[in-house]
């Protein structure tokens, strides 16, 4: 009976860590560019109550006799999957259809990348200007570089191409490349990134160094819409009936628990 207590317990911390991966699925159902996670379980080590011998015949017998102990979260999985593709009237609102990335140095000098396209023009230094997200961190084009133009440009004419060409129109107001296209990039397991907060990831050994598409011809190239948004891809259906499926399972963990307790306050009352 203590062991139905422990393994209850560890039941319950479960889903616990279940219930919260699903509130924050829809805490972020508005979040650009925002991917759903998923909680996964494992059992616990079993105890063997008797091990496979013979019957009183000399047959021998087919199974062991084993108790489980009770579970833990394994891992929590992101789902990479293509969200829908929002209007903005921004013209620097940027969604990828593919499995690209976007690249932004973070203040640690290091380099992120993100599925959120919410950029905008920002004043550097010199008096031109940069392309960042919205926290700032400037985006990387497909050589590693910062996306700079200079004073004499006008940013509400700057176009981006579908592969990720920024282009400026010349005096008979054709557009044309200027040179530099924003980076995407791709990972052989993108599911092995690890999240950084603010909508970005790092990579990490289980995801693999980025496959720059620019110069990778063994991957699928992403395109570039501009004038959209990638929204996340919870599904606000499926993450309500997990939640219910949780709450359900928590509460029959917290019910063995419970009937273990009136179990063991009966045998507790035998000598009475």
């Amino acid at each position: 009976m203590v062991r139905s207590l422990w393994s209850a317990a560890t039941g319950m911390n479960a889903q616990q860590t279940n219930v919260d991966t699903i509130a924050n699925n829809l805490a972020n159902v508005n979040t650009v560019g925002y991917k759903v996670q998923t909680a996964q379980f494992k059992s616990l080590l079993y105890q063997t109550l008797q091990t496979a011998t013979t019957t009183a015949n000399g047959d021998p017998k087919p199974t062991t006799s084993q108790v489980g102990l009770g579970v833990r979260n394994s891992s929590i999985n992101s789902c990479f999957s293509q969200g829908s593709l929002l209007a903005s009237n921004s013209d620097t609102s940027f969604a990828i259809e593919g499995e690209g990335f976007f690249a932004v140095r973070g203040a640690d000098g290091n380099t992120y990348y993100t599925r959120n396209g919410d950029f905008t023009w920002a004043i550097n230094s010199g008096g031109g200007m940069i392309l960042t997200n919205q926290d700032g961190l400037p985006v990387l084009s497909s050589t590693g570089r910062t996306i700079t133009l200079g004073s004499n440009y006008v940013t509400s004419r700057v176009t981006i191409s579908a592969d990720g060409s920024v282009c400026y129109p010349d005096g008979n107001n054709n557009a044309q490349p200027m040179g530099m296209a924003i980076g995407l990039y791709q990972f052989n397991n993108p599911g092995g990134l690890e999240r950084a907060g603010n909508s970005l990831f790092q990579v990490s050994a289980s995801s693999g160094v980025a496959l720059n598409e620019a110069t990778n011809n063994n991957v699928q190239k992403s395109s570039i819409v501009q004038g959209y948004l990638e929204g996340s891809n919870v599904q606000v259906a499926d993450e309500m009936v997990n939640l219910i499926v949780a709450q359900r399972a928590y509460e029959m963990n917290s019910k063995a628990i419970t009937t273990t307790d009136e179990m063991m306050q009966t045998a507790n009352n035998l000598k009475r």
